[in-house]
């Protein structure tokens, strides 16, 4: 492919830009063979200029935030990756109302809105996701979610468009958004946060962060939980259940710690999670009944 225009945009917006990128360097995975071009999108009107250029070129194109909740392709992605990342994450606080570009972590955010007293992000401070990709999946842990605390969004249509959506028609359910259905991109998420006590907010996200550490595989690489809730269960019991912890393939083995985790012990590749997370959606199906759905999204083809 030639890049020139691509090249232009970035140079005109000053957004760095790297070609043939390993995707594994951006997921927590670790796992990913390379884009073909990998934006560092740092405004508003860069993602405008380069989704209009991959529209009219007809380039493939992906939104990547902090990559958590990625499964990227051993073969890459032939297209543009949109990096919605530390360059596109500034945060205003105007009194309970938190502006968050999309590629604010949901770390960051609930750094600042401890550090202004705001109550709403401790359950969610510790998943390792940007606020876009959060409200993209509708993250949550500890009986919280983003649709608790989301107001409305920016998006970016893919001929450049923007639009601002209100919670009510963003149909948020469990681990499911509007966004899913669509091929527009979040840009900006306003979020609505209680006034607390500063002492009060940070002994709950101490405590939360605890748990995590204890239970959750978190010195591995992976994608966070494996597989969706289902209905009247949970995946790590039935997981757990079944005899499948520590059940492996190549590199990629169900945690030993938790079994809701699939995690890359060393060189795991994308053929190897696929194919131990099938080996435990068809063991769980025989065994119990239930069948698992995966939760991380599968970027380029496996």
């Amino acid at each position: 492919m030639e890049w020139h225009e691509l090249d232009a945009i970035c140079r005109t917006y000053n957004c760095s830009i790297r070609y043939e990128e390993p995707l594994r360097k951006h997921t927590t995975f670790r796992i990913g063979g390379n884009c073909a071009a990998f934006v560092n999108i740092n405004s508003l009107q860069t993602l405008q200029q380069v989704l209009e250029l991959c529209r009219t070129k007809g380039y493939l194109y992906a939104v990547l935030g902090n990559g958590s909740n990625i499964l990227a392709s051993d073969s890459g992605f032939p297209g543009v990756v949109l990096h919605l990342g530390k360059a596109f994450s500034m945060v205003t606080i105007e009194e309970n109302r938190l502006r968050c570009q999309a590629g604010a972590t949901l770390a960051y955010v609930g750094k600042l809105a401890l550090e202004a007293s705001l109550s709403g992000m401790e359950c969610l401070a510790g998943i390792p996701g940007t606020i876009g990709g959060a409200l993209y999946m509708n993250a949550g842990a500890y009986g919280g979610e983003m649709a608790d605390i989301v107001v409305s969004a920016t998006c970016v249509r893919p001929d450049g468009t923007t639009y601002v959506i209100e919670k009510q028609d963003m149909a948020l359910g469990y681990r499911k958004s509007v966004f899913l259905e669509r091929a527009d991109i979040i840009a900006e998420v306003t979020l609505s946060l209680q006034a607390g006590k500063y002492a009060e907010i940070k002994r709950e996200m101490e405590v939360l962060m605890g748990r995590r550490r204890a239970k959750q595989p978190l010195e591995l690489p992976s994608a966070g939980s494996t597989f969706k809730r289902p209905v009247g269960s949970y995946a790590s019991f039935l997981i757990d259940q079944c005899g499948l912890k520590g059940a492996s393939v190549g590199d990629a083995q169900v945690s030993k710690k938790h079994a809701g985790f699939v995690v890359n012990t060393g060189k795991a590749t994308c053929r190897d999670v696929l194919e131990l997370c099938d080996f435990v959606q068809q063991t769980v199906a025989e065994k119990t009944g239930y069948m698992l759905e995966l939760e991380p999204v599968i970027l380029g083809t496996p």
